[in-house]
């Protein structure tokens, strides 16, 4: 079976309310849903959530693959809002002082060939700073604040994850539209995976 894991309830609701009819509506904040072809979940936001909800759902359910579907923030210009991107690598972005970093960075495969690979880093800390800024863009292309935790917790138990997003906005850059931005950004999340599902299932 394959699983889908949002982060929140807004990225969630337009795949939620068009899948079989509105099956999985209602989901909310760390609940997940099942049928016979497809398991859906929501973390909540930040990685200690991701982290631990994560670990329960595996714990609780034999998944074949996980797919994580969001959000994210453009690091680079020529990324645009409403881009779907497909994660190719991810890495934590809260402990790069490190000499050793304790989580390394992990290759992810990308079975949507339509779709452009980027390098992810999740972080929850806020960047301060140019210097700070600039090093972030030199080294990723996307962030998030999920990533990384579902796709370590994923590789834990040896279960292929795959990750997806769609940009709503770029680094340290003011959108006045933000919010219609969102909703068009998770209705083409939406459209996406009622489009590929077959092909998850297959792969």
């Amino acid at each position: 079976m394959i699983g889908i894991v949002f982060a929140t309830e807004e990225e969630a609701n337009p795949f939620l309310s068009r899948y079989q009819r509105g099956r999985f509506s209602g989901l909310s904040d760390g609940e997940t849903l099942v049928d016979d072809q497809l398991l859906v979940s929501l973390t909540g936001v930040g990685k200690i959530k991701a982290t631990l909800r994560t670990e329960r759902l595996l714990q609780n359910y034999r998944l074949t693959r996980l797919l994580h579907v969001g959000t994210c923030t453009a690091l680079l210009e020529d990324l645009k809002s409403g881009m779907l991107v497909a994660a190719s690598q991810v890495f934590e972005g809260d402990r790069v002082e490190l000499a050793t970093p304790t989580y390394p960075r992990m290759p992810l495969d990308v079975p949507f060939h339509d779709l452009p690979p980027v390098t992810l880093v999740t972080q929850d800390h806020t960047v301060q700073g140019q210097e700070e800024r600039s090093y972030w863009q030199r080294i990723a292309d996307i962030s998030d604040m999920s990533g990384y935790a579902i796709a370590y917790v994923a590789a834990t138990h040896g279960v292929p994850c795959h990750i997806v997003k769609v940009v709503t906005g770029h680094f340290q850059s003011q959108n006045k539209n933000f919010r219609k931005t969102l909703t068009s950004a998770c209705q083409t999340m939406a459209d996406f995976l009622l489009k590929e599902i077959k092909t998850l299932q297959e792969i």
